[in-house]
């Protein structure tokens, strides 16, 4: 008898459909499994045939077939365990199979027939939604995960007896779905009222968070650089339905999700120290996992002691700081991930960390030209501003009074995001860092004079195309900050200050 079961894998942020097909006919007792199957997969055989007898289903002395297809697709994960079982209790008709019509099933089985949940069920549900299909059979451990998408209905059950009554016709047990609201976070405690003084840099943070530009940090040690950072989050305007499902599909993927199943509502921080290997920021595996670049989708991607990190792994940034996604290639196949981030970076200006006070560095001048030297030109230019933190003065540092908060940045933030969201209506462009370079002259539009005044310090400061570009970006959001649509000499003196950084150092 032959029977057919749907099930999916992730494949980059978006799940494939699988096919698995059982066939149970006469001849010699074997129970065979083909279709390009990793290890995992081909255990699989073992889990089911125990997991049957245990729940009371004794495979006849027949020969077993399950296919799994299509088979130029490399099959992997445990989440295979529960559509063979399935599949061949219909094969010997066990269960109804117009109940498996138009369903979707996943999850690993243990040897007692109870489901174990697995990872990366958002993206699964989401596909099945999005091929029409009507219900998914998952297991309880993720059925409160499966519940954030809507329009599908979910059957969940504990162990195989539970899932085969569903299958047999009875009505599914609609448990309550127990959501005590999202996780908190360290970072919701952090606000910008409580640093004193560095009003320049946090001027430069709401500059970068307004427009999406990345943003860089020059300092010595204890000028409150990681604690700047560490409050951008809190200025970041709140994320929509849209950008939680797909911040927490990469999060399913990596089994990272809340434990009450509730979506990822604040956008993420991302600090990966240092030693980070290349992978661990891009992504890898032999299945390919998403590494900290997605994890920091449509949040902050934070690296502190940015000389410190190995130069191929900063080299990782380049393409991904363009095009916003990242592409893993692999013999089975090519994955890819978003990563829509916000760079927020930081470092000493030397290896002692005090140039240029030369009252306190002890640095030679080839020492200091190395250090900065592990910072690339092109990554340089792929950072939209740059600023210098100094010391604090002793009166900054004792002053009692609080600065301006963060919900007032915010307000300020979300009101100039809103003019660029209005501004680009019906197109690709989602903030002012992201204008093509072919429109800067629609919508970065300077007067001659102003045009005479960037021609002088392109020329000055040897910018190359792509950071004169990055001053006409930054100009625009801070023209936005003020409410101006029309671009200010001063707010092109502003975004100009914030390439300065650069000659004084790399220059």
């Amino acid at each position: 008898m032959y029977s057919m079961v749907m099930t999916a894998i992730v494949r980059g942020l978006s799940g494939v459909c699988i096919q698995v097909e059982a066939d149970v006919s006469n001849g010699m007792p074997m129970f065979e499994m083909v279709g390009f199957l990793s290890s995992e997969v081909k255990e699989a055989r073992e889990r089911v045939r125990i997991a049957l007898q245990s729940n009371g289903y004794r495979l006849p002395a027949k020969r077993i077939t399950v296919s799994l297809s299509p088979a130029d697709i490399k099959k992997s994960g445990a989440g295979f365990d529960l559509p063979i079982a399935v599949a061949v209790l219909a094969a010997l008709g066990e269960v109804e199979s117009a109940y498996l019509k138009d369903t979707l099933v996943f999850g690993e089985i243990s040897l007692n027939g109870r489901i174990q949940p697995v990872r990366g069920v958002l993206p699964i549900v989401a596909k099945a939604k999005e091929m029409g299909m009507k219900r998914c059979l998952i297991p309880e451990g993720n059925r409160m995960e499966a519940a954030q998408i809507s329009g599908i209905e979910i059957w969940a059950a504990e162990d195989l007896k539970e899932l085969v009554s569903y299958l047999k016709g009875k009505p599914c047990r609609q448990k309550p779905l127990f959501v005590s609201g999202d996780a908190k976070t360290e970072n919701t405690e952090w606000d910008f009222s409580e640093i004193n003084g560095q009003e320049s840099v946090k001027r430069a943070c709401e500059v970068a968070v307004a427009g999406m530009h990345n943003f860089l940090m020059i300092g010595p040690p204890g000028s409150g650089k990681t604690m700047l950072a560490q409050r951008i989050p809190g200025i970041l305007p709140p994320m929509t339905k849209e950008e939680q499902i797909e911040v927490s599909k990469i999060y399913s993927i990596c089994g990272m999700l809340p434990q009450n199943g509730t979506l990822i509502s604040r956008r993420p921080f991302r600090a990966p120290h240092h030693t980070i290997s290349p992978s661990g920021l891009s992504g890898g595996g032999r299945v390919p996992k998403p590494g900290e670049l997605s994890l920091a989708h449509k949040g902050v991607l934070f690296l502190d002691e940015l000389p410190e990190f190995k130069q191929s792994t900063l080299e990782i940034l380049r393409q991904p700081m363009e095009d916003k996604k990242i592409t893993l290639a692999r013999q089975s196949g090519t994955y890819a991930y978003p990563s829509d981030f916000m760079l927020a970076a930081a470092m000493n200006p030397c290896k002692c960390g005090y140039y240029p006070d030369r009252s306190k560095c002890s640095c030679r001048e080839f020492e200091i030209a190395r250090y900065l030297g592990r910072v690339s030109k092109p990554l340089l230019d792929r950072i939209d501003i740059c600023v210098e933190a100094p010391v604090l003065r002793y009166d900054e540092l004792v002053r009692k009074e609080c600065g301006e908060p963060s919900a007032v940045i915010q307000q300020r933030v979300i009101a100039a995001l809103e003019r660029q969201k209005h501004r680009f209506l019906g197109t690709q462009i989602a903030s002012n860092s992201r204008i093509p370079s072919r429109e800067t002259d629609r919508y970065c539009k300077l007067t001659k004079s102003q045009q005479s005044y960037m021609k002088q310090i392109y020329q000055s400061m040897r910018l190359s195309a792509r950071g004169y570009y990055k001053i006409l970006k930054t100009a625009r959001t801070i023209a936005d900050l003020d409410g101006s649509e029309q671009i200010q000499t001063h707010h092109l003196n502003e975004a100009v200050c914030y390439r300065v950084q650069d000659e004084k150092y790399w220059e």
